[in-house]
């Protein structure tokens, strides 16, 4: 006999234990699109979602320069609406998104007195002789506090603001950073912080910790990619566009000289128009490469898409004994992509494949499915192949195997197939052909 179950407890039961509910929590989180802010109110959730398992209250700061600022509190503003909004979140269907969804609009609410105060409140997190709560982030320890009114390294201020006697500090650090700091407290049911509470809530205080330090390692590296693709940008403005302006200055000194004959002067403005033209082709495919932007994906009519693309490659095998064929399985008929981005991507890849064959070569544009995920468009050539040196990074901005290519077809085809929620791979071996395949999520077409 098999059972199954689901990796993740999407319903929320009052005999679900406090362990249960928030590693479900936890887990689900990573594999939710949602912003630092959602994924810390993720953590604020695990700790407070249980009818009197868990704490009532939880306040998040966060360290923004030498200040440990307020951002959320979470929590009811008395037993009676605790006690109704665990009412609902432990309703049959009700599961992770829908609390999630639930606490976001408390947050918001101009009505929630509680995030209205913590927003206006920070405190000096570096000073020389800190008082609570900064203490706690500052000397990276867990602190629970007793009788806070009684304890003098609480801050009078805090003390107003929490209206209890026991509260729970947990920092959020990385080995070298400080981030923040959750405070929790059970200002509603009067139930005393034990051990068990203490450790639950470190595994949630060290989850938030790595959600903001990995977040902060994310940014860092894309802005170590920006930079280096502005770098990678500047060299290719710098060499690509370079030739055809000096090209053209020197022409155009030229047609200043009074002894310059009207057959060259007539020369030189052809030379100019030329060089102007393939500014213009350069300009554009920089537009195209940019500009990727598919709002609605759509069924495009594949033979139609196969019709355009063969057109416009014509004049490209013009005078040569080149052949190319089209072969789409009976009974399919469209894609799911976009139509116009669809036809620039297929005539790239073919435009390629054309220039890669000799004379009597052949090119093959395909459609079939894959299986019941994937229907696939192929270009196949039997042309020179992709050298191994250059394989692994023929996708990549810039990267060209002909001497006038700029080298942003491929990686233009590559970031069309992944906004199409698609992919792309590529198939070669030097001096015997190569094989691109396009693959289109099936759905929408025959």
């Amino acid at each position: 006999m098999i059972e199954k179950y689901h990796p993740f407890l999407h319903e929320f039961p009052r005999g679900a234990s406090k362990e249960l509910q928030i590693f479900s929590i936890l887990a689900q989180s990573f594999f939710q699109p949602f912003s630092l802010m959602d994924n810390l109110l993720v953590i604020l959730t695990a700790l407070t979602a249980g009818p009197g398992l868990g704490f009532n209250r939880a306040m998040l700061f966060l360290a923004d320069g030498d200040e440990l600022k307020g951002e959320f509190w979470l929590g009811p503003a008395s037993a009676e609406e605790a006690a109704s909004i665990w009412e609902v979140l432990s309703t049959p269907g009700v599961g992770y998104t829908e609390i999630i969804e639930h606490n976001r609009a408390l947050l918001t609410s101009e009505a929630n007195p509680l995030a209205q105060k913590v927003r206006k409140i920070s405190y000096p997190l570096h000073k020389k002789n800190p008082t609570i709560p900064t203490l706690a982030a500052s000397s990276r320890e867990i602190t629970l506090v007793r009788e806070a009114s009684k304890e003098p390294l609480v801050d009078k201020q805090f003390l107003e603001l929490i209206g209890v006697e026991e509260f729970l500090c947990i920092p959020l650090l990385s080995q070298d950073e400080i981030f923040g700091e959750i405070i929790l407290d059970n200002a509603i049911t009067g139930r005393p912080i034990e051990s068990r509470d203490i450790e639950l809530a470190s595994i949630c205080g060290l989850a938030a910790g790595n959600f903001i330090y990995v977040t902060k390692l994310q940014k860092r590296v894309v802005e170590m990619k920006k930079q280096a693709a502005l770098g990678e940008m500047a060299m290719f403005v710098t060499h690509q566009l370079r030739n055809p302006l000096v090209t053209m200055g020197g022409f155009v000194d030229q047609l200043f000289d009074p002894r310059l004959s009207k057959q060259k002067a007539k020369r030189n403005l052809k030379i100019i128009r030329n060089e102007i033209r393939r500014l213009e082709r350069i300009m554009l495919r920089l537009t195209r490469f940019f500009r990727i932007d598919i709002k609605e994906l759509a069924p495009v009519n594949i033979r139609e898409a196969f019709k355009l693309v063969t057109d416009a490659i014509k004049p490209l095998v013009a005078g040569r004994t080149v052949v190319l064929r089209t072969e789409i399985e009976e009974g399919l008929t469209s894609v799911l992509c976009d139509p116009i981005h669809l036809g620039e991507a297929l005539r790239n890849v073919v435009e390629n494949a054309v220039e890669a064959l000799k004379d009597g070569g052949r090119v093959l544009l395909r459609a079939y499915r894959e299986n019941k995920d994937w229907t696939v468009i192929s270009v196949e050539d039997n042309g020179q192949g992709i050298p191994e040196s250059v394989k692994g990074k023929i996708f990549g901005s810039f990267v060209s195997t002909k001497e006038k290519g700029i080298g942003l077809g491929l990686a233009y085809v590559k970031r069309f197939m992944e906004a199409c929620q698609g992919k792309i791979a590529v198939e070669s071996q030097e001096g015997q052909g190569t094989t691109f395949k396009l693959y289109f999520k099936t759905g929408g077409g025959g």
